[in-house]
């Protein structure tokens, strides 16, 4: 990776479309300007993998890093065992401590594709546990040091909470913990690491707020808060989504192919914006590319696809998949990368049917998807359109593998164990 001491970070947040909102931009200009500093953004372990939606922090991370600063990756050990209310509809299940500690062994695995944690550099990232200090509180001396500081009405006030209560669902008050825990988080990480400054989404700004008051109050330090866009694709869709579920960052639950495949399909309006945020081209590069009309556009998406793949998964996947790509949909082969379920002799027993076949191999969520799929004339069959959803596979059927699809854009491979 390489360093740019000093460089203009709040400028690059800008100039790329990073920056939804700042607590004073030009205080953290200036404490930028004045050497290394730290700056976190916490992850709570709710599942084994991050997916697309969290590639934007961490890419803010990436970013700090590469203009000369340290970035602190915390994971929520302790705060995951209370649940974000933000922006919930309901309560978060609660996971026990082996759950989260299996899903932080999960999440840490991306992290070193993006940020440098190994080097000797004075801004080497931190990766931080917050049950390390959240674990031990006690929380009588806790009330008495930290709740004091926290007003009640004001934290109601809070758009993610105002949100939950004006729709008369429950708020519990673990959940309502949740905003104070954080916020001890920052001022943990002040104390110690002399972190000056958390950065999250913009449904994190009330949490961020907290933080900072709390800080100021109980050390008196100048610290900031900076939040990105919640975004969203321009067809309306939530980011980090898909037709088939979300797009997990960890290879094991979403294939590099897949991976790129979602990037290759990005809408033509999205193609821009997404090289700014997702790559680190030049902006007048990104600028040229997302302004491609018809079918010049698909070079940009290969291009986006290809850069984004490259920071995760390494050149080589992001080739792979490509080269794949070109294969099934410019030649009509099955490529080397699709995803691929593999039965056994067992499973396949006398036979099976297509309908279970296009379930079990992802392109469909059920049954009753995969049959309306079908009858749609959406399915294929070794590119053959499928219009019999009767039809069953026997193992000389599938003496060599068979490819399905769904769509022109979604293909797996089907085949028997040997």
């Amino acid at each position: 990776m390489t360093y740019h001491p000093k460089s203009d970070f709040v400028a690059v947040m800008m100039e790329r479309g990073f920056l939804a909102d700042c607590t004073d931009y030009q205080g953290l200009d200036e404490a930028l300007m004045q050497g290394v500093k730290p700056a976190y953004i916490g992850f709570d372990a709710t599942a084994k993998s991050l997916h697309v939606g969290s590639l934007i922090q961490i890419m803010m991370l990436r970013w700090f890093q590469k203009t000369g600063h340290q970035p602190i990756t915390l994971m929520g050990g302790g705060t995951t065992k209370v649940g974000d209310p933000s922006f919930r509809a309901d309560e978060r299940p609660l996971l026990t401590e082996a759950q989260i500690d299996d899903n932080i062994a999960g999440i840490k695995k991306v992290f070193s594709a993006y940020i440098d944690y190994d080097s000797d550099a004075p801004n080497k990232a931190l990766m931080l546990n917050n049950a390390e200090w959240l674990d031990g509180l006690n929380y009588l001396e806790f009330l008495r040091d930290i709740g004091r500081h926290f007003s009640v009405n004001r934290m109601l006030a809070f758009e993610s909470v105002k949100s939950r209560l004006d729709r008369e669902q429950s708020l519990s008050f673990l959940e309502f913990n949740y905003m104070i825990l954080q916020a001890y988080d920052f001022l943990e990480l002040n104390r110690r690491y002399g972190c000056i400054l958390q950065m999250g989404g913009s449904d994190q700004w009330g949490n961020i707020i907290n933080g900072i008051d709390l800080t100021r109050r109980v050390l008196d330090n100048s610290i900031y808060g900076l939040t990105s866009p919640l975004l969203t694709t321009s067809d309306g869709k939530k980011m980090g989504k898909s037709q088939d579920g979300a797009v997990w960052l960890n290879p094991d639950m979403r294939s590099p192919y897949e991976f790129w495949q979602f990037w290759r399909n990005t809408t033509d309006a999205d193609v821009g914006r997404f090289l700014k945020l997702y790559t680190e081209l030049p902006v007048d590069e990104c600028d040229r590319l997302g302004a491609l009309k018809g079918s010049e556009v698909n070079a940009a998406k290969v291009i986006l696809a290809n850069e984004v793949t490259k920071l995760l998964h390494g050149s080589e996947a992001a080739a792979t998949a490509e080269a794949t790509a070109r294969e099934v949909f410019e030649k009509g082969g099955v490529g080397d990368d699709l995803p691929t379920l593999t039965l056994t002799g067992a499973e396949l027993g006398d036979g099976i049917s297509i309908v279970q076949l296009i379930v079990k191999s992802g392109l469909a969520k059920s049954g009753k998807d995969a049959k309306r799929l079908i009858n749609e004339n959406g399915a294929k069959l070794d590119d053959k359109p499928l219009s019999d959803a009767g039809l069953m596979i026997d193992s000389s059927a599938l003496s060599s593998p068979i490819k399905l699809s769904a769509g022109k854009k979604r293909h797996a491979l089907v085949q028997l164990a040997d």
